[in-house]
């Protein structure tokens, strides 16, 4: 016999009777245990996860947070040991044949801290197919991959004094030339680049550059052009290094002192 009785919430559920949410439940926020949208704590569809950082487009390239380029270091009372001194960015100048590369890869390779070495053109010379050599005169495409290593270079220096590595940059640097000049070293690096210029006699320029093969290698007169050029430097108040006399050992220990001087009082350019 039918009970007219009230109906319980079991009878209730089973008749497809809507349950009334519970008390201090809002309606539409009530369901079935276990079901979306309960609202009820550990009940209900878990929550989805943030995507993951996509690298963008297909090159699996990420974008890097931008470094502050390399302060001026400030004046110390006494010389401070370059061994043991801040992350610091030298850019060694010099003419083809002044032993810039390997005077740097040395000091680099000696210091008791973490230290690279970056040559410019090393970095130029990544291009292989469409190299634009200087030696087949200095054009549009020349200047525009030089610019382009440059900067390449510049992030690089930037990139190992954010991880406290130092760095020594070689470049043949120009004094009269303002597109390979000491601007475009400030721009990228910034102002605290400490500038040291290697520059031999013109006897020794030549001797070292009749070693070299390849594109490194210049015609007698392209040296002399280009070292009379660099003399420029004299009077700069850039600090100068003559190595004429000094193996390689000997020029970059002429190189640390110099380092350390220029970080108390470093060059004004």
């Amino acid at each position: 016999m039918p009970c007219h009785g009230r109906q319980s919430g079991a009878e209730m559920q089973h008749a497809g009777v809507p349950m009334p949410p519970p008390p201090g439940v809002p309606p539409g926020r009530a369901g079935a245990r276990g079901t979306p949208g309960t609202g009820y704590p550990g009940q209900g569809s878990p929550p989805v996860p943030p995507p993951a950082q996509q690298p963008t487009g297909s090159t699996g390239h990420f974008p890097l947070p931008p470094s502050s380029p390399v302060p001026v270091p400030q004046a110390a009372a006494q010389p401070p040991s370059v061994s043991t001194s801040a992350p610091i960015a030298v850019l060694l100048i010099g003419p083809a044949g002044a032993g810039k590369t390997t005077i740097a890869r040395r000091w680099a390779d000696t210091r008791p801290v973490p230290t690279a070495h970056i040559s410019l053109d090393d970095v130029r010379e990544w291009v292989r197919s469409g190299f634009a050599d200087p030696q087949s005169g200095w054009n549009e495409n020349s200047e525009a991959q030089y610019r382009l290593a440059r900067r390449t270079c510049g992030f690089a220096a930037r990139n190992f004094l954010a991880n406290a590595i130092s760095c020594i940059i070689d470049d043949a640097v120009f004094p009269d030339r303002p597109v390979v000049g000491l601007g475009g070293w400030k721009r990228h690096v910034g102002p605290g680049l400490l500038p040291v210029v290697l520059l031999p006699g013109l006897e020794v320029v030549l001797a070292r550059n009749a070693e070299r093969s390849g594109n490194r290698r210049l015609s007698d007169e392209e040296v002399a052009r280009i070292h009379g050029r660099m003399a420029g430097w004299y009077g700069s108040g850039l600090p100068i290094i003559d190595n004429s006399t000094l193996d390689v050992s000997a020029a970059a220990e002429a190189l640390d002192r110099v380092v350390a001087r220029s970080m108390v009082g470093p060059p004004v350019w």
